[in-house]
């Protein structure tokens, strides 16, 4: 038996300490009451709460019987736990009792596997069930979440987070958000919001290659002339340009003409700067030399009281000076963490819960920051979109490329987040032409629209909720429904790992009751039969790049330049992430119908009630199957991104040179790049990849099916 983590039992007096504080605090007991009831001095006690003091046996059971709750009662139990198999929970984790459990029938699991009698096949499940009740455990374990705040950009998303989050400054009967906001593309990067001891900003710089590739997009608009480019361009970000012009003090103001008798004129100083030189390597020399990035090293900043300003104040001037640019000493971020004391967001189940605002999608939504918290299942995603437009085309694009590439949480972990703005909701009208006559009225009748677009993507049950972040001053609302969303998160893995530890429970009880048996083996067989056909895989005509390519042609032009100009690695548009998803893509298409099909003969047997007493164990081969497959996607998606990463390391050079002498060649720069691109993939090198990761699906494919036919086998 594994007893690798046996050293887990030890409880450290800190740990101990400041889990008896939590309990004492819980009970409403003060220190000095406690220390009082036991015959203590406050000091003692104090000592013993944080953990300098150790505890005799006697002295913790006085202690957790003078505080006298349930919770102190158990700690009693708890401490005598030997953990074999698990590492041992933290004190405070509410599911103690569970994990107990699952430790427990880990413990005669991994004991039978060790009987010499024991049958391979069975030996087989034995195994899976240990398996997965350890992964499950993992997942319940953690306590960390997020919620990440995803939707287009000028909707109002970020003045809902800080309604959310009570980080609002009341400034003359006038409401500001801490966050800087506008009419959209206003923050630079990612922001966090977490808690922590004091009020702080803390950034993860950008790397200086990545600062320099910005300079050079810089420096090449500022050189450019209106008719070199796309007439789509939109140019480098205004987010990033409003910083760079800040950092190198090269703005672009309005200024009073005298020639004009007064009208103001516009005046750019980065074009002025770019014509005195002859190449763009000098300007970009000179644009960092005025940045002087040497002397931008601080990376973080603490509120002290000495400022005069309140702490939500001088958060919002700092954060409005490092998102600008305009702040001497930082840098150019790639992500800005704000901590607070606390946040109005604290779940009884979460040791912490951290807030993300993204940086606002436009044209192109497919991006593969955003599209990786749709797989976390401990980030609830907020989908937020305008009233008019809800569900906006961004938010259906991005959970249509979820679905797409068998994502199948989505309904558990992601909510969508309707944004109204004054009286928006009023306008909504019924079947008759009749405007609505109150606010909640019209969401009724936006939420009917938004639930028939979410139809056509099979997801009915996606959670909406409308929020008027300028007029709603019932925030609580907001608040306890993202918090009862993480409650359903959790619950899934909780109900996830009773389940398994339940069943675990009957396929020891009835392993010798050979009624039962002989039901799991015809149930078996049924299902041997099924997939006994599935090995060959349908032809399919589509690439692994097609995904790339689509996505360029629906990019802004200067998005395309600038991937090209940094070989592919842009965060909005990134080759190695759209290949390794077209990858994907492709499995799920050869795949989806076989694995309906697979469903299909499960449900059958579940619902026959000649195997009732086989369902413990067709749930068992449906979890094994839907853990296999879910690997099988991953590992696809990491093989189409390896075996085109190194292709495009080492031989993409004529790619990126043929993509990078059409710019400033006019309209329809997209369109040659997308022909070089079609040109470079169709090559037989690379149609060759693409085959060979087709042949590496097969592969995957028939070891799924063997791992589940090995799992079906009854000895």
């Amino acid at each position: 038996m594994n007893t690798s983590n046996t050293i887990s039992n030890t409880i450290s007096s800190i740990e101990l300490g400041s889990f008896l504080c939590e309990l004492r605090e819980k009970a409403n007991m003060k220190q000095s009451e406690l220390a009082k009831n036991i015959g203590w001095s406050p000091a003692t006690l104090l000592r013993v709460e944080s953990g300098e003091r150790l505890l005799s046996d006697d002295e913790l059971q006085k202690l957790v019987k003078s505080i006298g709750t349930k919770e102190a009662l158990k700690l009693l139990d708890i401490r005598k736990y030997i953990w074999q198999v698990l590492p041992r929970p933290p004190l405070n984790h509410p599911d103690q009792s569970t994990f107990l459990e699952a430790e427990q029938i880990l413990q005669q699991l991994e004991g039978l596997c060790e009987q010499p009698d024991i049958k391979p096949a069975f030996q087989r499940r034995l195994s899976d069930y240990s398996t997965k009740i350890k992964i499950s455990v993992e997942k319940l374990l953690k306590r960390d979440h997020q919620i990440a705040f995803i939707g287009s950009i000028g909707i109002g998303k970020s003045t809902a987070i800080c309604k959310l989050t009570d980080l609002i400054i009341q400034n003359n009967g006038k409401i500001e958000p801490v966050l800087e906001t506008g009419g959209g593309g206003t923050t630079i990067c990612e922001v966090y919001i977490s808690t922590g001891t004091n009020y702080e900003i803390r950034i993860e710089p950008c790397t200086d290659e990545e600062i320099h590739a910005y300079i050079r997009d810089f420096a090449e608009q500022s050189r450019a002339k209106k008719d070199d480019i796309d007439g789509e361009s939109q140019g480098i970000s205004k987010e990033i340009n409003r910083a760079l012009r800040n950092m190198s003090g090269l703005l672009s103001i309005k200024k009073e003409d005298e020639q004009s008798k007064g009208k103001k004129v516009r005046i750019d100083y980065a074009k002025n700067l770019a014509q005195k030189f002859d190449s763009q390597q000098e300007l970009v020399v000179e644009i960092i030399t005025r940045m002087a990035l040497h002397k931008r090293n601080t990376r973080n900043t603490t509120y002290h009281n000495m400022t005069g300003k309140s702490p939500l104040q001088w958060l919002k001037d700092t954060f409005v000076e490092i998102n600008n640019g305009r702040h001497p000493d930082f840098t150019l971020p790639k992500r800005i963490e704000i901590i607070v004391p606390s946040l109005p967001l604290n779940h009884e189940e979460c040791s912490s819960i951290s807030i993300i605002d993204t940086k606002g999608t436009d044209k192109n939504a497919a991006r593969a920051d955003l599209e990786k918290y749709l797989t976390d299942l401990h980030t609830l995603n907020v989908l937020c979109s305008s009233f008019n437009q809800a569900p906006d085309q961004g938010i259906q694009f991005a959970l249509e490329r979820a679905k797409n590439i068998g994502i199948q949480t989505l309904e558990l972990n992601s909510t969508l987040l309707v944004l109204p703005r004054p009286r928006e909701a009023l306008a909504m009208k019924d079947d008759s032409g009749h405007s609505s006559e109150s606010f909640q009225e019209g969401y009724e009748l936006k939420e009917e629209q938004v639930k028939a677009a979410l139809g056509f993507l099979k997801l009915v049950d996606l959670p909406i909720y409308f929020f008027n972040a300028e007029q709603d001053d019932n925030v609580a609302d907001l608040q306890e429904f993202l918090k009862n969303r993480i409650s359903e998160v959790r619950n899934s893995f909780r109900t996830e790992l009773s389940e398994l530890i339940r069943d675990a429970g009957i396929l020891i009880t009835n392993r010798k009751k050979e009624q039962i048996q002989a039901v799991i083996c015809n149930a078996g067989n049924i299902i041997k039969s099924a997939i006994k056909n599935y090995d060959k895989l349908p032809g399919i005509s589509a690439y692994v790049w097609d995904d790339l390519l689509k996505q360029i042609d629906g990019s802004h032009a200067s998005t395309v330049r600038a991937t090209i100009n940094r070989q592919g690695l842009w965060a909005n548009l990134n080759y190695y992430y759209h290949l390794g998803y077209g990858a994907r893509w492709i499995a799920v298409n050869l795949l989806e119908k076989r694995v309906a099909d697979f469903k299909a003969v499960l449900q059958m047997l579940y619902n026959n009630e000649d195997y009732n007493e086989a369902h413990a164990f067709i749930r068992q081969v449906e979890n094994a199957f839907d853990y296999e497959y879910s690997a099988l996607l991953s590992k696809i998606q990491t093989t189409g991104l390896s075996h085109f990463s190194q292709e495009l390391a080492s031989n993409a050079g004529n790619l990126w040179s043929n993509c990078e002498s059409e710019w400033g060649g006019g309209p329809g720069y997209r369109d040659r790049v997308i022909k070089h691109n079609r040109a470079w993939f169709g090559d037989s090198l690379r149609t060759g990849i693409d085959k060979k990761i087709k042949s590496e699906l097969l592969v995957e494919w028939r070891k799924l099916l063997e791992t589940i036919g090995k799992l079906i086998e009854v000895d």
